[in-house]
């Protein structure tokens, strides 16, 4: 009998925008950037980019300099953000270049204009550059204080006309309790927008959730740290946790 030959699976969607925290960049250190992790999820994204898939990301700044925390210790909370947003741009700077060393063309937009560093955030730009075969980074949050790098992600999801947002975290999808300190904690394979809000589980801010509500955009969150995950998700695998209406 003649061998079967592995079938290659082929992308569930056109366009992502792939969500990263800061923390998932620290590794095991607690802080800063571990080299291989940036290495590993570079090379994860150059799997999924060649399949053909346009890939834009939206990365955090929580490894380097979180603004709410700031906010806690006494700063003002606009003051803590702003620092915030720029611990994003070193990490989308970081990220940029793991990802040009392994032959990704990549661009940089920020949402707080620093030119000698990074392009402005131009939406139709971004657009552009993603039917040219680029990854584009996200970085400087929305450039506004008081709203996250989640609400970033979906922002610019929405903005980009992306099929889904994919976020990558250090757990295997959204648990009823942090399943690193509570082993009872339960699982969830799909939610409901309107469930996540109800139950306070964190998946991603209200604001967030609310913005992918109104306009029916699906998030999956998953294990980044396992590689090839990436790729699993995006050729239809059911990996972590579906939230969609």
């Amino acid at each position: 009998m003649p061998k079967k030959t592995a079938q290659k699976k082929s992308p569930a969607y056109k366009r992502i925008v792939l969500k990263l925290s800061g923390e998932v960049l620290q590794g095991e250190r607690g802080h800063g950037i571990d080299p291989q992790i940036i290495s590993s999820i570079a090379a994860q994204i150059k799997e999924v980019h060649s399949l053909g898939i346009d890939i834009a990301i939206v990365i955090g700044g929580g490894n380097i300099f979180r603004g709410v925390a700031g906010a806690s210790e006494g700063m003002g909370r606009a003051a803590a953000d702003y620092i915030g947003m720029l611990a994003t741009v070193m990490n989308g700077l970081v990220l940029q270049d793991a990802l040009e060393h392994k032959g990704v063309h990549t661009r940089v937009q920020t949402a707080i204009q620093m030119q000698e560093l990074a392009e402005p955030y131009i939406r139709r730009r971004a657009i552009r550059h993603m039917e040219k075969g680029r990854v584009v980074i996200f970085v400087g949050g929305t450039g506004n204080p008081y709203f996250t790098t989640d609400t970033t992600a979906a922002l610019r999801a929405i903005e980009m006309g992306a099929e889904v947002i994919l976020k990558g975290t250090k757990v295997e999808g959204v648990y009823s309790s942090d399943p690193k300190k509570d082993k009872s904690a339960k699982k969830f394979d799909k939610l409901k927008y309107i469930d996540v809000l109800k139950m306070g589980l964190k998946v991603m801010d209200a604001t967030a959730i609310s913005l992918c509500m109104d306009n029916n955009l699906p998030i999956i969150v998953f294990n980044l740290t396992k590689k090839g995950n990436i790729k699993r998700v995006v050729t239809g695998e059911k990996l972590g946790t579906l939230v969609k209406g």
